[in-house]
Protein backbone atom coordinates (compact mmCIF):
# COMPACT_ATOMS: atom_id res chain seq x y z
CA UNK A 1 0.00 0.00 0.00
CA UNK A 2 3.16 2.77 1.02
CA UNK A 3 4.37 1.71 -2.41
CA UNK A 4 1.13 2.54 -4.68
CA UNK A 5 1.04 5.76 -1.80
CA UNK A 6 4.12 6.49 -3.32
CA UNK A 7 3.36 7.28 -6.20
CA UNK A 8 1.64 10.50 -5.86
CA UNK A 9 3.95 13.49 -6.35
CA UNK A 10 4.39 15.58 -3.21
CA UNK A 11 3.11 18.49 -4.68
CA UNK A 12 -0.39 16.54 -4.62
CA UNK A 13 0.11 16.07 -0.45
CA UNK A 14 -0.20 19.34 -0.07
CA UNK A 15 -3.68 19.42 -1.91
CA UNK A 16 -5.20 16.38 -0.44
CA UNK A 17 -4.27 17.42 3.00
CA UNK A 18 -6.58 20.34 2.50
CA UNK A 19 -8.79 18.30 0.90
CA UNK A 20 -9.21 15.76 3.48
CA UNK A 21 -9.24 18.35 6.38
CA UNK A 22 -13.23 18.77 6.40
CA UNK A 23 -13.32 14.77 6.83
CA UNK A 24 -10.54 14.57 9.75
CA UNK A 25 -13.43 15.76 12.16
CA UNK A 26 -16.00 13.48 11.31
CA UNK A 27 -13.69 10.57 10.83
CA UNK A 28 -11.47 10.86 13.45
CA UNK A 29 -7.58 10.30 12.46
CA UNK A 30 -8.18 9.89 8.80
CA UNK A 31 -5.94 12.25 8.57
CA UNK A 32 -3.47 11.31 10.41
CA UNK A 33 -3.67 7.75 8.92
CA UNK A 34 -3.37 9.01 5.74
CA UNK A 35 -0.31 10.71 6.55
CA UNK A 36 1.35 8.47 8.71
CA UNK A 37 0.71 6.38 5.43
CA UNK A 38 2.56 8.61 2.57
CA UNK A 39 5.37 9.70 5.25
CA UNK A 40 8.15 7.47 3.61
CA UNK A 41 9.86 10.56 1.35
CA UNK A 42 12.20 8.14 -0.39
CA UNK A 43 9.18 6.49 -2.25
CA UNK A 44 8.24 10.11 -3.26
CA UNK A 45 11.50 10.50 -5.21
CA UNK A 46 12.64 7.29 -6.26
CA UNK A 47 9.18 5.58 -7.60
CA UNK A 48 8.68 7.70 -11.11
CA UNK A 49 4.64 7.98 -11.95
CA UNK A 50 3.90 5.23 -14.61
CA UNK A 51 -0.10 5.03 -14.15
CA UNK A 52 -2.63 7.10 -14.42
CA UNK A 53 -4.25 8.42 -10.75
CA UNK A 54 -6.63 10.99 -10.50
CA UNK A 55 -6.29 14.05 -8.45
CA UNK A 56 -9.00 14.20 -6.60
CA UNK A 57 -9.60 12.54 -3.43
CA UNK A 58 -12.26 11.24 -1.97
CA UNK A 59 -13.14 9.56 1.47
CA UNK A 60 -15.73 7.20 2.35
CA UNK A 61 -16.96 6.47 5.91
CA UNK A 62 -18.50 2.41 6.04
CA UNK A 63 -20.29 1.18 8.84
CA UNK A 64 -19.78 -0.90 11.64
CA UNK A 65 -18.96 -4.71 10.75
CA UNK A 66 -21.46 -5.53 14.01
CA UNK A 67 -18.23 -7.68 15.63
CA UNK A 68 -19.32 -9.44 18.99
CA UNK A 69 -16.18 -7.47 20.57
CA UNK A 70 -18.03 -4.36 20.38
CA UNK A 71 -15.16 -2.46 17.96
CA UNK A 72 -15.65 -0.38 15.29
CA UNK A 73 -14.28 -0.77 11.91
CA UNK A 74 -14.14 2.52 9.60
CA UNK A 75 -12.87 1.93 5.48
CA UNK A 76 -11.18 5.09 3.96
CA UNK A 77 -11.15 4.66 -0.05
CA UNK A 78 -8.78 7.48 -1.71
CA UNK A 79 -9.36 7.52 -5.24
CA UNK A 80 -6.35 9.97 -7.09
CA UNK A 81 -6.00 10.62 -10.73
CA UNK A 82 -3.33 12.90 -11.95
CA UNK A 83 -4.60 16.11 -13.54
CA UNK A 84 -2.84 15.62 -16.50
CA UNK A 85 -4.86 12.57 -17.04
CA UNK A 86 -8.23 14.42 -16.39
CA UNK A 87 -7.35 16.71 -19.13
CA UNK A 88 -7.21 14.10 -21.50
CA UNK A 89 -9.42 11.22 -20.89
CA UNK A 90 -9.20 9.53 -23.96
CA UNK A 91 -5.37 8.70 -23.76
CA UNK A 92 -5.92 7.72 -20.18
CA UNK A 93 -8.76 5.24 -21.25
CA UNK A 94 -6.16 4.14 -24.11
CA UNK A 95 -3.31 3.81 -21.85
CA UNK A 96 -5.59 1.66 -19.56
CA UNK A 97 -6.08 -1.34 -21.36
CA UNK A 98 -2.82 -2.25 -21.53
CA UNK A 99 -1.29 -1.20 -18.35
CA UNK A 100 -3.49 -1.99 -14.61
CA UNK A 101 -4.85 1.19 -12.81
CA UNK A 102 -5.05 1.80 -8.93
CA UNK A 103 -8.85 2.77 -8.64
CA UNK A 104 -9.67 2.73 -4.56
CA UNK A 105 -7.74 2.26 -1.28
CA UNK A 106 -9.19 1.11 1.60
CA UNK A 107 -7.71 1.39 4.87
CA UNK A 108 -9.86 0.05 7.83
CA UNK A 109 -8.93 0.91 11.93
CA UNK A 110 -10.58 -0.10 14.27
CA UNK A 111 -11.98 2.91 16.78
CA UNK A 112 -10.94 1.34 20.58
CA UNK A 113 -11.58 2.27 23.74
CA UNK A 114 -8.61 2.70 25.78
CA UNK A 115 -7.87 0.22 28.61
CA UNK A 116 -7.79 1.02 31.82
CA UNK A 117 -5.77 -0.70 34.61
CA UNK A 118 -7.31 -0.45 38.03
CA UNK A 119 -4.57 -2.53 39.60
CA UNK A 120 -5.17 -5.12 42.06
CA UNK A 121 -7.24 -3.40 44.54
CA UNK A 122 -9.56 -0.78 43.52
CA UNK A 123 -11.85 0.47 45.80
CA UNK A 124 -12.68 3.88 44.50
CA UNK A 125 -16.58 2.99 43.87
CA UNK A 126 -17.28 0.58 46.57
CA UNK A 127 -20.57 1.61 49.01
CA UNK A 128 -19.86 1.06 52.76
CA UNK A 129 -22.69 1.05 55.38
CA UNK A 130 -23.05 4.14 57.92
CA UNK A 131 -22.57 1.23 60.59
CA UNK A 132 -19.58 0.12 59.20
CA UNK A 133 -18.12 3.41 58.32
CA UNK A 134 -18.40 4.26 61.81
CA UNK A 135 -16.68 0.99 63.27
CA UNK A 136 -14.14 0.61 61.11
CA UNK A 137 -12.90 4.34 60.25
CA UNK A 138 -13.70 5.68 63.74
CA UNK A 139 -15.92 8.02 62.93
CA UNK A 140 -19.48 9.36 64.39
CA UNK A 141 -22.48 10.25 63.29
CA UNK A 142 -22.22 13.54 62.57
CA UNK A 143 -19.26 13.20 60.72
CA UNK A 144 -21.68 11.11 57.84
CA UNK A 145 -24.24 14.04 57.91
CA UNK A 146 -22.61 16.10 54.86
CA UNK A 147 -21.79 13.30 53.00
CA UNK A 148 -22.95 11.81 49.57
CA UNK A 149 -26.20 9.44 50.31
CA UNK A 150 -27.32 6.91 48.25
CA UNK A 151 -29.99 4.58 47.79
CA UNK A 152 -29.59 0.91 46.95
CA UNK A 153 -31.21 -2.15 46.63
CA UNK A 154 -31.41 -3.77 50.41
CA UNK A 155 -29.95 -7.81 50.74
CA UNK A 156 -32.42 -8.20 53.22
CA UNK A 157 -35.83 -9.16 52.83
CA UNK A 158 -37.48 -7.16 55.16
CA UNK A 159 -36.09 -3.82 53.71
CA UNK A 160 -37.00 -2.70 50.21
CA UNK A 161 -33.64 -0.54 50.32
CA UNK A 162 -30.99 0.98 52.43
CA UNK A 163 -28.73 4.08 52.19
CA UNK A 164 -25.10 3.92 52.34
CA UNK A 165 -21.67 6.10 51.41
CA UNK A 166 -19.14 6.11 48.79
CA UNK A 167 -15.94 3.96 50.48
CA UNK A 168 -13.82 7.31 48.75
CA UNK A 169 -16.35 9.38 50.61
CA UNK A 170 -15.37 7.85 53.65
CA UNK A 171 -11.68 7.68 53.96
CA UNK A 172 -11.60 11.63 52.81
CA UNK A 173 -13.38 12.11 55.50
CA UNK A 174 -11.47 10.10 57.97
CA UNK A 175 -8.19 11.51 57.20
CA UNK A 176 -9.67 15.00 57.55
CA UNK A 177 -11.36 13.97 61.22
CA UNK A 178 -8.06 12.26 62.43
CA UNK A 179 -5.54 14.01 59.95
CA UNK A 180 -3.37 11.17 59.22
CA UNK A 181 -3.24 7.23 58.67
CA UNK A 182 -1.26 6.96 61.77
CA UNK A 183 -4.26 8.58 63.33
CA UNK A 184 -6.52 6.59 62.38
CA UNK A 185 -4.30 3.64 63.09
CA UNK A 186 -4.13 4.64 66.68
CA UNK A 187 -7.53 5.50 67.01
CA UNK A 188 -8.85 1.68 65.82
CA UNK A 189 -6.14 0.69 68.42
CA UNK A 190 -7.55 2.43 71.26
CA UNK A 191 -11.16 1.21 70.01
CA UNK A 192 -10.08 -1.94 70.32
CA UNK A 193 -8.41 -1.38 73.75
CA UNK A 194 -11.81 -0.09 74.59
CA UNK A 195 -14.06 -3.10 73.55
CA UNK A 196 -12.14 -5.84 75.63
CA UNK A 197 -12.29 -3.59 78.51
CA UNK A 198 -16.24 -3.24 77.84
CA UNK A 199 -16.44 -7.02 77.09
CA UNK A 200 -14.70 -7.48 80.59
CA UNK A 201 -17.23 -5.41 82.33
CA UNK A 202 -20.18 -6.99 80.82
CA UNK A 203 -19.08 -10.27 81.99
CA UNK A 204 -18.61 -8.71 85.65
CA UNK A 205 -21.87 -7.67 85.36
CA UNK A 206 -23.53 -10.84 84.27
CA UNK A 207 -21.80 -12.63 86.89
CA UNK A 208 -23.34 -9.86 89.92
CA UNK A 209 -26.93 -9.81 88.53
CA UNK A 210 -26.98 -13.98 88.44
CA UNK A 211 -25.69 -13.79 92.52
CA UNK A 212 -28.46 -11.01 92.86
CA UNK A 213 -30.75 -13.32 90.65
CA UNK A 214 -29.47 -16.05 92.89
CA UNK A 215 -30.14 -14.51 96.24
CA UNK A 216 -33.07 -12.07 96.16
CA UNK A 217 -34.85 -14.06 93.59
CA UNK A 218 -35.97 -13.19 89.31
CA UNK A 219 -38.05 -9.87 89.62
CA UNK A 220 -38.32 -10.02 85.95
CA UNK A 221 -41.88 -10.23 84.95
CA UNK A 222 -42.38 -13.67 83.37
CA UNK A 223 -42.01 -13.81 79.37
CA UNK A 224 -44.96 -14.69 77.82
CA UNK A 225 -43.39 -16.15 74.72
CA UNK A 226 -43.97 -19.60 74.02
CA UNK A 227 -41.27 -22.60 75.77
CA UNK A 228 -40.16 -25.30 72.83
CA UNK A 229 -40.92 -27.71 75.06
CA UNK A 230 -44.87 -26.79 74.91
CA UNK A 231 -45.44 -27.45 71.78
CA UNK A 232 -44.57 -30.30 68.53
CA UNK A 233 -41.02 -32.34 69.64
CA UNK A 234 -40.44 -30.66 72.71
CA UNK A 235 -43.60 -31.80 74.02
CA UNK A 236 -42.71 -35.15 72.97
CA UNK A 237 -39.57 -35.27 74.42
CA UNK A 238 -40.68 -34.04 78.22
CA UNK A 239 -43.43 -36.93 78.29
CA UNK A 240 -41.54 -39.26 77.19
CA UNK A 241 -38.70 -38.04 79.59
CA UNK A 242 -41.12 -37.89 82.85
CA UNK A 243 -42.23 -41.63 81.34
CA UNK A 244 -38.92 -43.45 81.08
CA UNK A 245 -37.80 -41.85 84.35
CA UNK A 246 -40.67 -43.47 86.46
CA UNK A 247 -40.34 -46.72 84.58
CA UNK A 248 -36.51 -46.53 85.19
CA UNK A 249 -37.58 -47.11 89.17
CA UNK A 250 -39.84 -49.48 89.23
CA UNK A 251 -37.97 -51.89 86.67
CA UNK A 252 -34.97 -51.48 89.00
CA UNK A 253 -36.99 -52.69 92.07
CA UNK A 254 -38.53 -55.46 90.49
CA UNK A 255 -34.64 -56.38 88.93
CA UNK A 256 -33.69 -55.98 93.16
CA UNK A 257 -36.52 -58.18 94.03
CA UNK A 258 -36.19 -61.03 91.22
CA UNK A 259 -32.80 -60.57 90.03
CA UNK A 260 -34.47 -61.54 86.35
CA UNK A 261 -31.68 -60.87 83.89
CA UNK A 262 -34.93 -59.70 81.20
CA UNK A 263 -35.64 -57.14 84.19
CA UNK A 264 -32.28 -56.18 84.49
CA UNK A 265 -32.19 -55.65 80.25
CA UNK A 266 -35.53 -53.61 80.69
CA UNK A 267 -34.63 -51.04 83.62
CA UNK A 268 -30.92 -50.42 81.48
CA UNK A 269 -33.51 -49.41 77.98
CA UNK A 270 -35.37 -47.64 80.35
CA UNK A 271 -32.47 -45.76 81.76
CA UNK A 272 -30.88 -45.29 78.34
CA UNK A 273 -34.27 -43.57 76.94
CA UNK A 274 -34.17 -41.53 79.91
CA UNK A 275 -30.79 -39.73 79.40
CA UNK A 276 -31.04 -39.96 75.72
CA UNK A 277 -34.14 -38.06 75.65
CA UNK A 278 -33.11 -35.27 77.89
CA UNK A 279 -29.99 -35.41 75.59
CA UNK A 280 -32.66 -34.73 73.33
CA UNK A 281 -34.42 -31.73 75.10
CA UNK A 282 -30.37 -30.02 74.97
CA UNK A 283 -31.26 -30.30 71.26
CA UNK A 284 -34.90 -28.87 70.99
CA UNK A 285 -33.21 -25.92 73.45
CA UNK A 286 -29.96 -25.37 70.70
CA UNK A 287 -31.55 -25.61 67.54
CA UNK A 288 -34.08 -22.81 68.57
CA UNK A 289 -31.24 -20.64 69.54
CA UNK A 290 -31.16 -17.60 67.19
CA UNK A 291 -28.73 -17.19 64.50
CA UNK A 292 -25.79 -15.06 64.98
CA UNK A 293 -22.64 -14.13 63.02
CA UNK A 294 -20.30 -17.17 63.94
CA UNK A 295 -23.53 -19.41 62.87
CA UNK A 296 -25.52 -17.51 59.84
CA UNK A 297 -27.46 -20.36 59.11
CA UNK A 298 -28.74 -21.06 62.19
CA UNK A 299 -28.26 -24.30 64.91
CA UNK A 300 -31.28 -26.47 63.38
CA UNK A 301 -28.49 -29.45 62.56
CA UNK A 302 -28.07 -29.72 66.91
CA UNK A 303 -31.24 -32.03 67.02
CA UNK A 304 -29.40 -34.19 64.50
CA UNK A 305 -26.22 -34.28 66.34
CA UNK A 306 -28.05 -34.78 69.55
CA UNK A 307 -29.67 -37.66 68.01
CA UNK A 308 -26.63 -39.34 66.87
CA UNK A 309 -25.65 -39.00 69.88
CA UNK A 310 -28.41 -40.31 71.39
CA UNK A 311 -28.32 -43.69 68.67
CA UNK A 312 -24.68 -44.42 70.06
CA UNK A 313 -25.85 -43.63 73.59
CA UNK A 314 -28.80 -46.54 73.11
CA UNK A 315 -25.88 -48.86 71.13
CA UNK A 316 -23.53 -48.52 73.91
CA UNK A 317 -25.44 -48.34 77.05
CA UNK A 318 -28.04 -50.35 76.35
CA UNK A 319 -27.46 -52.94 73.61
CA UNK A 320 -23.92 -53.44 75.55
CA UNK A 321 -25.03 -53.97 78.49
CA UNK A 322 -28.21 -56.53 77.93
CA UNK A 323 -25.61 -58.62 75.87
CA UNK A 324 -23.24 -58.54 78.88
CA UNK A 325 -25.70 -59.27 81.37
CA UNK A 326 -27.68 -62.19 78.95
CA UNK A 327 -24.39 -63.55 78.15
CA UNK A 328 -23.72 -63.69 81.64
CA UNK A 329 -26.86 -65.19 82.58
CA UNK A 330 -25.90 -68.23 80.07
CA UNK A 331 -22.61 -68.68 81.48
CA UNK A 332 -23.63 -68.53 85.44
CA UNK A 333 -27.52 -68.97 85.68
CA UNK A 334 -29.02 -68.82 88.59
CA UNK A 335 -32.55 -69.27 89.98
CA UNK A 336 -35.18 -67.00 89.54
CA UNK A 337 -37.57 -65.83 92.57
CA UNK A 338 -40.97 -64.81 92.52
CA UNK A 339 -41.78 -62.80 89.41
CA UNK A 340 -45.77 -61.74 90.02
CA UNK A 341 -44.19 -58.33 90.78
CA UNK A 342 -42.46 -58.24 87.49
CA UNK A 343 -45.52 -58.69 85.78
CA UNK A 344 -46.89 -55.88 87.11
CA UNK A 345 -44.74 -53.56 86.63
CA UNK A 346 -43.94 -54.72 82.99
CA UNK A 347 -47.72 -54.48 82.48
CA UNK A 348 -47.58 -50.79 83.74
CA UNK A 349 -44.65 -50.27 81.57
CA UNK A 350 -46.50 -51.35 78.72
CA UNK A 351 -48.88 -48.85 78.98
CA UNK A 352 -47.29 -45.86 79.86
CA UNK A 353 -44.42 -46.67 76.78
CA UNK A 354 -47.77 -47.17 74.84
CA UNK A 355 -49.03 -43.98 75.62
CA UNK A 356 -45.71 -42.08 74.68
CA UNK A 357 -45.70 -44.02 71.12
CA UNK A 358 -48.93 -42.56 70.71
CA UNK A 359 -48.17 -39.32 71.57
CA UNK A 360 -44.83 -39.36 69.02
CA UNK A 361 -47.22 -41.13 66.35
CA UNK A 362 -49.53 -38.67 66.30
CA UNK A 363 -47.02 -35.66 66.07
CA UNK A 364 -45.24 -37.41 63.17
CA UNK A 365 -48.30 -37.75 60.88
CA UNK A 366 -49.70 -34.42 61.94
CA UNK A 367 -45.44 -33.48 60.37
CA UNK A 368 -46.43 -35.58 57.67
CA UNK A 369 -48.99 -34.32 56.48
CA UNK A 370 -48.24 -30.61 56.56
CA UNK A 371 -45.38 -31.53 54.12
CA UNK A 372 -47.26 -33.63 51.62
CA UNK A 373 -45.85 -36.67 52.44
CA UNK A 374 -46.28 -39.88 53.77
CA UNK A 375 -45.48 -41.10 57.79
CA UNK A 376 -43.04 -43.58 56.32
CA UNK A 377 -40.74 -41.57 54.28
CA UNK A 378 -41.52 -38.78 56.60
CA UNK A 379 -39.62 -41.42 59.54
CA UNK A 380 -37.38 -42.95 57.02
CA UNK A 381 -35.83 -39.79 56.08
CA UNK A 382 -35.36 -38.15 59.29
CA UNK A 383 -37.77 -34.80 58.87
CA UNK A 384 -37.98 -34.38 62.39
CA UNK A 385 -34.63 -36.83 63.93
CA UNK A 386 -35.68 -35.82 67.91
CA UNK A 387 -39.74 -37.02 67.35
CA UNK A 388 -37.81 -40.15 65.76
CA UNK A 389 -35.64 -41.11 68.59
CA UNK A 390 -38.83 -40.68 70.47
CA UNK A 391 -41.12 -43.02 68.01
CA UNK A 392 -38.19 -45.48 67.67
CA UNK A 393 -37.23 -46.33 71.52
CA UNK A 394 -40.70 -46.55 72.74
CA UNK A 395 -41.38 -48.95 69.97
CA UNK A 396 -38.56 -50.81 71.13
CA UNK A 397 -39.70 -50.31 74.58
CA UNK A 398 -43.34 -51.92 74.10
CA UNK A 399 -41.59 -54.66 71.64
CA UNK A 400 -38.76 -55.14 75.07
CA UNK A 401 -41.62 -55.52 77.54
CA UNK A 402 -43.67 -57.85 75.11
CA UNK A 403 -40.32 -59.68 75.15
CA UNK A 404 -39.15 -59.62 78.43
CA UNK A 405 -42.57 -60.80 79.63
CA UNK A 406 -42.85 -63.98 77.16
CA UNK A 407 -39.22 -65.16 78.43
CA UNK A 408 -39.94 -64.33 82.20
CA UNK A 409 -42.89 -66.25 81.41
CA UNK A 410 -41.42 -69.36 80.30
CA UNK A 411 -38.89 -69.08 82.56
CA UNK A 412 -41.13 -69.56 85.42
CA UNK A 413 -43.14 -72.34 83.25
CA UNK A 414 -40.30 -74.27 82.80
CA UNK A 415 -38.33 -73.27 85.31
CA UNK A 416 -35.23 -72.53 83.00
CA UNK A 417 -33.38 -69.63 83.47
CA UNK A 418 -31.84 -70.03 80.15
CA UNK A 419 -35.07 -68.47 78.44
CA UNK A 420 -34.81 -65.57 80.42
CA UNK A 421 -31.24 -64.94 79.25
CA UNK A 422 -32.39 -65.14 75.57
CA UNK A 423 -35.16 -62.59 76.10
CA UNK A 424 -31.76 -60.17 77.25
CA UNK A 425 -29.96 -60.85 74.27
CA UNK A 426 -33.10 -60.37 72.43
CA UNK A 427 -33.72 -57.08 73.92
CA UNK A 428 -29.99 -55.82 73.46
CA UNK A 429 -30.61 -56.85 69.80
CA UNK A 430 -33.52 -54.94 69.31
CA UNK A 431 -31.67 -51.77 70.81
CA UNK A 432 -28.96 -52.25 68.39
CA UNK A 433 -30.77 -52.34 65.25
CA UNK A 434 -32.64 -49.22 66.84
CA UNK A 435 -29.45 -47.44 67.25
CA UNK A 436 -28.31 -48.75 63.94
CA UNK A 437 -30.79 -46.77 62.08
CA UNK A 438 -30.68 -43.67 64.38
CA UNK A 439 -26.92 -43.23 63.42
CA UNK A 440 -27.55 -44.08 59.84
CA UNK A 441 -30.31 -41.69 59.39
CA UNK A 442 -28.50 -38.61 61.33
CA UNK A 443 -25.37 -39.04 59.41
CA UNK A 444 -26.64 -38.86 56.17
CA UNK A 445 -28.58 -35.39 57.65
CA UNK A 446 -25.38 -33.62 58.86
CA UNK A 447 -23.43 -34.65 55.48
CA UNK A 448 -25.96 -32.68 53.70
CA UNK A 449 -29.26 -34.65 52.18
CA UNK A 450 -30.91 -33.50 48.89
CA UNK A 451 -34.79 -33.14 49.45
CA UNK A 452 -36.81 -35.18 47.33
CA UNK A 453 -36.24 -35.63 43.00
CA UNK A 454 -39.63 -34.46 42.62
CA UNK A 455 -39.63 -31.13 45.00
CA UNK A 456 -36.23 -30.28 43.19
CA UNK A 457 -37.66 -30.30 39.78
CA UNK A 458 -40.70 -28.24 41.26
CA UNK A 459 -37.76 -25.34 41.99
CA UNK A 460 -36.41 -25.94 38.84
CA UNK A 461 -39.42 -25.85 36.55
CA UNK A 462 -40.30 -22.14 38.80
CA UNK A 463 -37.49 -20.61 37.80
CA UNK A 464 -37.37 -22.11 33.64
CA UNK A 465 -40.65 -21.02 33.24
CA UNK A 466 -39.48 -17.20 33.58
CA UNK A 467 -39.13 -15.02 30.87
CA UNK A 468 -36.14 -13.79 31.94
CA UNK A 469 -34.66 -17.18 32.68
CA UNK A 470 -32.62 -19.12 29.33
CA UNK A 471 -31.33 -21.82 31.58
CA UNK A 472 -30.69 -23.26 34.94
CA UNK A 473 -27.64 -25.42 35.74
CA UNK A 474 -26.20 -26.78 38.44
CA UNK A 475 -29.38 -27.14 41.12
CA UNK A 476 -28.70 -28.19 44.63
CA UNK A 477 -31.68 -28.35 47.34
CA UNK A 478 -30.01 -29.51 50.43
CA UNK A 479 -32.23 -29.95 53.71
CA UNK A 480 -30.70 -28.26 56.71
CA UNK A 481 -33.46 -29.75 59.02
CA UNK A 482 -36.05 -27.90 61.03
CA UNK A 483 -38.25 -27.21 57.80
CA UNK A 484 -35.39 -25.47 56.59
CA UNK A 485 -34.26 -26.15 52.58
CA UNK A 486 -31.36 -24.11 50.88
CA UNK A 487 -31.70 -23.86 47.25
CA UNK A 488 -28.81 -23.38 44.46
CA UNK A 489 -28.65 -22.92 41.18
CA UNK A 490 -26.12 -21.53 38.23
CA UNK A 491 -28.80 -19.46 35.93
CA UNK A 492 -28.27 -18.35 32.79
CA UNK A 493 -30.51 -14.61 32.22
CA UNK A 494 -32.09 -13.41 28.73
CA UNK A 495 -29.87 -10.17 28.36
CA UNK A 496 -32.63 -8.51 26.22
CA UNK A 497 -35.33 -9.25 28.53
CA UNK A 498 -33.16 -8.39 31.37
CA UNK A 499 -32.79 -4.81 29.19
CA UNK A 500 -36.17 -4.54 28.14
CA UNK A 501 -37.64 -4.74 31.53
CA UNK A 502 -35.29 -1.64 32.61
CA UNK A 503 -36.55 0.16 28.84
CA UNK A 504 -39.65 -0.47 30.03
CA UNK A 505 -39.44 1.60 33.35
CA UNK A 506 -37.46 4.53 31.22
CA UNK A 507 -38.41 7.39 29.44
CA UNK A 508 -37.62 6.78 25.98
CA UNK A 509 -37.43 10.29 24.28
CA UNK A 510 -35.19 11.27 26.87
CA UNK A 511 -32.18 8.49 26.06
CA UNK A 512 -33.09 9.22 22.55
CA UNK A 513 -32.28 12.84 23.00
CA UNK A 514 -29.27 11.38 24.78
CA UNK A 515 -28.07 9.09 22.31
CA UNK A 516 -27.99 12.20 19.55
CA UNK A 517 -25.94 14.02 21.73
CA UNK A 518 -23.29 11.72 21.66
CA UNK A 519 -20.85 12.83 19.64
CA UNK A 520 -17.64 11.51 21.16
CA UNK A 521 -15.77 8.07 22.61
CA UNK A 522 -15.71 10.12 25.80
CA UNK A 523 -19.41 10.54 25.54
CA UNK A 524 -20.45 7.24 24.52
CA UNK A 525 -18.78 6.06 27.42
CA UNK A 526 -20.24 8.34 29.90
CA UNK A 527 -23.80 7.37 28.35
CA UNK A 528 -22.91 3.51 28.21
CA UNK A 529 -22.15 3.50 31.69
CA UNK A 530 -24.64 5.30 33.22
CA UNK A 531 -27.40 2.88 31.22
CA UNK A 532 -24.97 -0.19 32.26
CA UNK A 533 -24.97 -0.03 35.85
CA UNK A 534 -28.51 0.53 35.77
CA UNK A 535 -28.99 -2.32 34.00
CA UNK A 536 -27.22 -4.74 36.38
CA UNK A 537 -29.33 -2.99 39.42
CA UNK A 538 -32.14 -4.48 37.10
CA UNK A 539 -30.63 -7.67 36.79
CA UNK A 540 -29.93 -7.51 40.77
CA UNK A 541 -33.66 -6.93 41.13
CA UNK A 542 -34.71 -9.90 38.83
CA UNK A 543 -32.86 -12.15 41.06
CA UNK A 544 -34.22 -10.60 44.41
CA UNK A 545 -37.95 -11.23 42.21
CA UNK A 546 -37.19 -14.98 41.68
CA UNK A 547 -36.01 -16.04 45.16
CA UNK A 548 -38.86 -14.06 46.63
CA UNK A 549 -41.17 -16.31 44.26
CA UNK A 550 -39.07 -19.16 45.66
CA UNK A 551 -39.79 -18.52 49.11
CA UNK A 552 -43.45 -18.10 48.63
CA UNK A 553 -44.40 -21.18 46.68
CA UNK A 554 -41.96 -23.09 48.99
CA UNK A 555 -42.30 -22.01 52.49
CA UNK A 556 -39.28 -24.61 53.55
CA UNK A 557 -37.15 -22.53 51.28
CA UNK A 558 -35.52 -20.35 53.59
CA UNK A 559 -31.61 -19.58 51.64
CA UNK A 560 -31.79 -18.90 48.11
CA UNK A 561 -28.56 -18.52 46.43
CA UNK A 562 -28.67 -17.97 42.30
CA UNK A 563 -25.65 -16.99 40.86
CA UNK A 564 -25.16 -15.76 37.24
CA UNK A 565 -23.34 -17.32 34.20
Amino acid sequence: MNMFLGLVKKPWLTVCNIYLRQYAIRAGLAHNVFKNNVANQNLWHNIGLHFPISAVAQLRLCSSNGKKDGTTEHSFSINSTDSSSCQEPQKTASSSSSQPALEKIQVKVKAILKKRDYGSTYTQNNFITAMRAMNEFCLKPSDLEKLRKIRRRSPHDDTEAFTVHLRSDIIARALEVHGSLEALARAKNHRKEEEIVYKENLFKNQKLMKEYHDFLGMTMPRSTKSTPFLQGPGKVVMVAIFINGLNFIFKLLAWVYTGSASMFSEAIHSLADTCNQALLAVGVIQSSKIPDPGHPYGFANMRSIASLISGVGIFMMGAGLSWYHGINGLLHPHHIESLMWAYFILAGSLVSEGATLLVAINELRKSARAKGITFYQYVVHSHDPTTNVVLLEDAAAVLGVLLAGSCMALTSLTGNPYYDCIGSLGIGTLLGIISTFLIYTNTEALIGRSIQPENVQRLTELLENDPSVRAVHDVKATDMGMNTVRFKAEVDFDGRIVTRSYLEKQDIDIILNEIQLVKSPEELEAFMLKHGENIIDTLGAEVDRLEKALKQKYPDVRHVDLEIL
